[in-house]
């Protein structure tokens, strides 16, 4: 099977071009065409000019029959470019779905008939599983539906949703517990809970997406199709008039002919934003196509777009800034302690966390005194890690072994009566943190034990990118939940503009909030349940794939191969949305300037012969002249097509700088081209006519 997310699918696919010209055909009926204005005019301007050949066939139009024909010929094909633009855009999403249904297998599952007795099922057809159910999924067998991992951990190939050839660990609890339908287990097994009915699963969402069914405008595209609409309608008005003000014209100089009404309207139709309102459904399609390619999902139009316009970035530290995975490097006993009994300390608190920071503490204990792992009895107590006690471990034999950030564990101390700061701890926990590590302070019931050293590494290349965020005028903030002197040390190697530490989801949220009430857009990236009400705050919310169900509830965007650092890619295509889309509006208007030299001399030369000195360009005859613009203004459309649908290049400049920059190449660019290829065209008309 041909992955989604790592093969572009090329625009000249046959398997695309011929289903797309198909597709273009059925979207020149009216009950379609009429939700792009423009084109809908210009479809109009078709029939009319189409009856005006038909007339001159009869001898009834003051037009040669060749000229009429021609002009009806090319407004179509102004017409049918524009629904092909579209249809070709919408061909590679719908190639992209195609290759997602095929991971659809119609499965027999183990759904639990007990779900505390997880040997107790029976087997029924996936197609039945509902939401809430709880299914035994073992080595080589197919996830039937999208859920959560509630017992167990396992080894998952997600190549068939993902394009990523490399398994991942999905285990229960923490934030990567979520598993997607379509995927295989490759070892060990797990129990999952159904959390999607039949046709609601995040396969279906997909494939919807993908092919543009639930596809909606933006804000900004519906702003510049209103203002498309203005510039046509005036531009319909001016012709309107230039009729009767021709046969004025007419009557009080005694010479010359009126403007015809093919005329009117091949200069009403190259004088509209044909242009630009033929690529307009293909940029934002495309642009969601791009995103996939990366292999991500955006539930909206919209959110591609706020990308675009993002002020602020919020990035968490772990797996975002740093690799993630934080390691126990060191034990650094405090009091009387040895480092041998801080080691075991850490070793019974972290028996039952399962986060890689906690397995590390057990591998570091291992190796350095050959501690291991005991079984925990049945009367043990687990404590978990939550956002707002930043404290985990167990309750065992009448103790109770905690680790956590420094301030957690003192606080928990001093409830118990105990010593809050005893010799050198401060000193050490701000050595640490000041080397830009996790200082992970250890107790036991009210005595505090020592420090694990957790070693953070900030990734390479990231500061690169932050360097290009800033020139575009975007701020990065790094949430962390650690303390200030460690949130400082890695903001600081990684050269972000601001951090939060110890960040609490009332604390994520409360930054948004501030950051939107002071104008800006923001963007967040998360993948736990305690990132779900800032995600939903943010007006760019990208959760993992990997992560909880909550966080991908409230995201607006999902990726798939849960890599954080997608937030940099995602701002990027969202800018070259909009930076397409104004370049080829720049384009577009800049256009018309060629056509007037072109066309109104051409219309009004027998009346008033002084406007032959706007002949700039020296065209043949005024029937070649209207005809070349006709015609280059239909060319135009397949030529942008390319551009449109790959965008133009991403440019990492300030806003002015960018804004000059675009208008010389597209402002000047688009005025230019139609001179050169009109008087292009106009030669090969001449020597055929």
């Amino acid at each position: 099977m041909t992955t989604h997310g790592t093969q572009p699918i090329s625009i000249f696919d046959p398997l695309i071009m011929k289903p797309a010209l198909v597709e273009a055909l059925k979207k020149l009926s009216p009950r379609t065409l009429w939700r792009n204005p423009v084109m809908f005019c210009v479809e109009i301007a078709s029939f009319i000019t189409l009856i005006t050949f038909i007339m001159s066939l009869t001898g009834k139009s003051p037009e040669p029959t060749w000229f009429t024909g021609m002009v009806s010929l090319w407004l179509w094909l102004t017409v049918l470019f524009s629904t092909f633009a579209e249809a070709l855009a919408e061909g590679r999403g719908k190639a992209r779905a195609a290759s997602l249904r095929k991971t659809r297998t119609e499965v027999k599952v183990k759904r639990l008939k007990k779900p505390e007795f997880g040997s107790d099922f029976e087997m029924v057809s996936g197609n039945l599983l509902r939401k809430d159910d709880q299914i035994l999924v073992e080595a080589h067998e197919l996830i039937a539906g999208d859920g959560e991992v509630i017992a167990g951990a396992a080894l998952v190939n997600e190549a068939a949703v993902t394009g990523e050839s490399a398994p991942v660990v999905r285990e229960s609890g923490g934030d990567r517990s979520a598993v997607t339908g379509g995927t295989t287990v490759i070892a060990n097994s797990i129990i999952v809970r159904i959390t999607a009915n039949p046709g609601e699963t995040f396969l279906d969402r997909m494939i919807s997406l993908i092919e543009g069914a639930k596809r909606r405008k933006t804000p900004n595209e519906i702003a510049l199709e209103v203002l498309l609409i203005a510039l046509t309608f005036v531009f319909l008005l001016v012709c309107a008039n230039m009729s009767p003000l021709s046969i004025y014209s007419v009557k009080a100089a005694g010479h010359g002919q009126p403007v015809s009404l093919t005329i009117l309207v091949a200069l009403f139709v190259c004088l509209a934003p044909t242009t630009i309102a033929a690529l307009l459904p293909a940029i934002g399609i495309a642009g969601m196509d791009r995103l996939f390619q990366k292999n991500v999902i955006a539930l909206s139009g919209r959110a591609i777009e706020a990308a675009g316009d993002v002020n602020v970035l919020l990035l968490d530290k772990t797996g975002t800034i740093t690799l993630g995975n934080r390691e126990a490097v060191a034990f650094v006993p405090v009091g009387s302690h040895t480092e041998q009994e801080l080691a075991e300390a850490a070793l019974m608190a972290s028996l039952t966390d399962e986060t890689p920071e906690g397995r590390s503490i057990v591998v570091l204990a291992k190796q350095k005194y050959g501690l291991r792992a005991g079984t925990l009895p049945t009367y043990a107590e687990n404590v978990p890690f939550s956002a707002d006690t930043r404290l985990s471990g167990v309750n065992v034999g009448g103790k109770r072994y905690r680790k956590g950030a420094s301030d957690s564990v003192i606080a928990f101390v001093r409830e118990t009566g105990g010593k809050v700061n005893p010799d050198g701890l401060e000193t050490i926990v701000e050595n640490i943190a000041r080397a830009g590590a996790t200082p992970l302070v250890v107790c036991i019931d009210a005595e505090i034990f020592g420090v694990v050293n957790l070693k953070d590494i900030v990734k390479g290349g990231i500061q690169e990118r932050f360097a290009q965020l800033r020139s575009m005028g975007i701020k990065t903030v790094m949430i962390t939940g650690d303390n200030p002197l460690t949130a400082a040390a890695i903001a600081a190697e990684a050269q972000v503009d601001d951090f939060l530490s110890q960040a609490k989801p009332e604390d994520k949220l409360r930054l948004i909030r501030e950051n939107q009430q002071a104008g800006y857009m923001v963007a967040m990236t998360g993948d736990g349940t305690n990132d779900a009400p800032a995600l939903a705050q943010a007006d760019v919310a990208v959760a993992m794939n990997t992560g909880t169900q909550p966080a991908r509830e409230a995201a607006n965007i999902i990726d798939l191969d849960s890599n954080p650092t997608k937030l940099l890619d995602i701002v990027e295509i969202g800018k070259q949305i909009l930076m397409t889309r104004g370049n080829l509006t720049t384009f577009s208007i800049s256009n018309d300037i060629a056509k007037y030299f072109a066309i109104i001399p051409a219309a009004l030369i027998s009346i008033y012969p002084q406007l032959g000195a706007l002949n700039v360009m020296r065209l043949e005859s005024p029937f070649s002249a209207i005809l070349s613009a006709v015609i280059f203004n239909a060319v135009i459309i397949p030529m942008l097509v390319p551009l449109a649908l790959k965008g133009t290049k991403f440019r990492p400049l300030p806003a002015e700088k960018l804004l000059i920059y675009n208008l010389l190449i597209y402002g000047v660019g688009g005025i230019i081209v139609p001179f050169i290829g009109i008087k292009g065209i106009d030669l090969l008309v001449g020597m055929f006519v």
